[in-house]
């Protein structure tokens, strides 16, 4: 089941959470390439290291329009990251950073999207912002689609993930904002970025 938009209609940080576990899928002329949800990134309309935090631009608008809307955007001149918008009715702007999935179907497609002449390992295909959305074929055209009404990239329910085994991190490439942990990622799971600055559970 594609997720609701009232799911993304609550306190960013906790959907940033609740993403955990979810499915990233992406259809490309009929074919499903999907990921499981291991590493996400909360930002809002408050924190210094948000796009949203000197007020609306014409490239974070999106972040201040309606829940469920994917937030595209290129950086470092060489990849684009997936957020998705997720804010409480009283929150002005928020996203969530998708950083890291574990791949799951269309593992083949991936890896020709990588662009790899030599075949790299499963752990690195999709273990990082650019890395996943470079597998996905996601770029600046999906950037305000609408994920909840399915279509060609959308977020669906998937593994139930228990706050024991959810691992709250500082966030990762950041200057501004840096006491806060708002990185989560699945405990003891391969597929994340990286395993350093680990912080608190649950």
């Amino acid at each position: 089941m594609i997720l609701s938009r009232e799911f993304y209609s609550r306190d960013t940080v906790e959907v940033a959470k609740s993403l955990l576990g979810k499915m990233l899928v992406r259809v490309i002329d009929g074919n499903i390439l999907s990921g499981m949800i291991v590493e996400t990134e909360a930002y809002t309309r408050d924190d210094p290291a948000s796009h949203a935090y000197r007020g609306v631009t014409a490239r974070n608008k999106v972040m201040f329009g309606d829940v469920g809307h994917a937030y595209v955007y290129f950086i470092y001149g060489n990849h684009y990251c997936l957020n998705v918008v997720a804010k409480s009715k009283d929150m002005e702007a928020g996203a969530v950073l998708i950083r890291a999935v574990e791949p799951i179907q269309g593992i083949e497609f991936m890896m020709r999207n990588r662009g790899r002449s030599a075949r790299i390992s499963i752990e690195m295909l999709t273990n990082g912002p650019g890395k996943l959305t470079k597998a996905l074929s996601i770029d600046s055209r999906h950037d305000g689609l609408d994920l909840t009404v399915g279509g060609e990239l959308y977020i669906e329910e998937g593994r139930s993930i228990k706050d024991r085994d959810i691992v709250a991190t500082g966030r990762i490439g950041i200057s501004e904002g840096i006491d806060r942990p708002w990185r989560f990622i699945i405990r003891d799971n391969r597929f994340v970025s990286t395993r350093k600055g680990l912080l608190a559970v649950g």
